[in-house]
């Protein structure tokens, strides 16, 4: 069903618009198509609507235990893959087994790459994020109408869609959208607008005119040629693997999240948040990288990353492999830390928030990047059969159950069932074999980056 009008010709590169009307019923028995993106991963997606137009990718998708009930809590999931490729269509994320537990679950697409997120001179920036609120506004107006309570709204996401959801708790737009958010392995991905220019200014000079001249699925191609570690002068950004990120702009963003929540803002939502103890082993898995990571190559990013980073974590992790300290380091700067610190800064603010840390190692990478996901949705084809086998072990399949179990209950109700995380006491849901509350369970990682301010990436000076 279509939430915006598809963001092409008079549209493109511009805020979300009114979707068409239609007369009488429309069949939405299929999902719509993917919007342009990167090809860097082949994904696994559900059948596409031959009857709606290839454009029409501002659409939005339900799951209901009952048409006739009312009330019912509602979660809107935000789908991942690093700003720059994703759609709601992908296996992974049918919503089938959360609706059967009582909940109206709701996903969507938006723009990603370079019609979601380049900085395009004219044109509004974070396009992506503007949709995410047009489809949030969707739910608000409809969901009754599908047994959901427009009251009752919990946001749930993982990756680039957990850095959503940290951005929309601070933006002004998204205000009164959501009553409750789960962030499911947050980056800490926020560009500066010196930096978004330099890389809309990068994108232009590959495509060799004016991106608006270019069509939509070409310039996809163009995004996939522009590559951050061929351009160190865009410090942090340069380590990591994607071109796109929300932009601190100062309107639609007014600041990073985690400067945002310090002061109070967002207080009156609920919070889960947490990481995968492994985060880092999924990139170093696709990128050919397992076991062949050097002291050099270690070096290299944990001094980029951290002030005499390396030094550092030689010191706190004594015992391990470059590999190993590599695989930490990336995992706190991309992911731990930005958990982290948002849970800490909610906390403090005095918001209601819960941490989690998923330490699995059932599957075949241990506690990965993208483990929550079929956790999570129970649905162990794509993702869940890259990253636990086929079949999935018993304990995944048990482990996953708890985890929507738990995911439910905070969506009904803002409890779910573990002690709230404060900063005194870190107590902190562990997600393994034999599932505990402890303290948090990374204490070497916690001090190293403890002083460390999370800005937005920037342009080396």
């Amino acid at each position: 069903m279509p939430y915006a009008a598809p963001p092409v010709a008079e549209h493109r590169f511009a805020a979300p618009a009114d979707p068409r009307p239609w007369d009488g019923t429309r069949d939405a028995a299929l999902f719509g198509p993917p919007p342009p993106q990167s090809q860097a991963l082949p994904l696994l997606l559900e059948p596409a609507d031959p009857a709606i137009g290839p454009d029409d990718w501002l659409t939005v998708n339900v799951w209901s235990p009952s048409l006739g009930a009312a009330g019912l809590p509602v979660m809107v999931w935000i789908h991942g893959g690093a700003y720059r490729l994703g759609t709601a269509a992908q296996a992974s994320y049918n919503g089938s087994e959360l609706a059967r537990r009582g909940v109206v679950v709701v996903t969507f697409n938006y723009r990603v790459a370079v019609e979601g997120f380049t900085q395009i001179p004219g044109m509004p920036p974070n396009r992506g994020l503007l949709d995410q609120v047009a489809a949030l506004r969707w739910v608000r107006d409809n969901i009754a109408g599908f047994g959901g309570d427009p009251a009752n709204v919990t946001l749930f996401g993982e990756s680039a869609g957990a850095g959503s959801i940290a951005a929309l708790l601070v933006m002004p737009s998204a205000k009164g959208l959501f009553g409750r958010a789960i962030a499911q392995s947050v980056p800490g991905l926020f560009f500066t607008r010196a930096l978004a220019d330099a890389i809309g200014a990068e994108l232009a000079r590959e495509a060799g005119r004016p991106l608006a001249d270019v069509d939509p699925a070409d310039l996809a191609v163009v995004g996939d040629k522009v590559r951050p570690p061929h351009h160190r002068d865009w410090g942090l950004a340069a380590h990591s693997d994607t071109a796109f990120a929300p932009v601190i702009d100062g309107e639609v963003l007014p600041s990073t999240p985690w400067r945002a929540l310090a002061t109070g803002t967002a207080r009156e939502i609920d919070l889960i948040t947490g990481a995968n103890k492994d985060e880092s082993r999924l990139f170093l898995e696709l990128g050919g990288l397992r076991g062949t990571i050097t002291d050099a190559q270690a070096a290299r990013l944990l001094d980029a990353i951290l002030p005499d980073g390396d030094n550092r974590y030689r010191i706190a992790f004594s015992r391990a492999s470059a590999e190993e300290r590599y695989e930490t380091g990336f995992t706190d700067w991309m992911f731990r830390v930005p958990v982290l610190h948002l849970a800490q800064t909610h906390a403090a603010a005095g918001g209601r928030t819960f941490l989690y840390d998923l330490s699995y190692q059932g599957g075949t990478m241990g506690a990965c990047h993208g483990l929550d996901i079929p956790l999570v949705f129970g649905v162990y084809r794509e993702m869940g059969q890259f990253v636990l086998g086929s079949p999935p072990p018993e304990s995944a399949v048990a482990l996953g159950d708890l985890m929507r179990t738990e995911w439910v209950a905070f969506a009904t109700s803002g409890d779910p069932g573990w002690p709230p995380y404060a900063p005194g006491r870190r107590q902190t849901r562990i997600y393994d074999e034999q599932p505990t509350v402890a303290s948090y369970p990374h204490p070497a990682s916690m001090h190293l980056w403890d002083q460390q301010r999370l800005a937005p990436y920037d342009l080396l000076r």
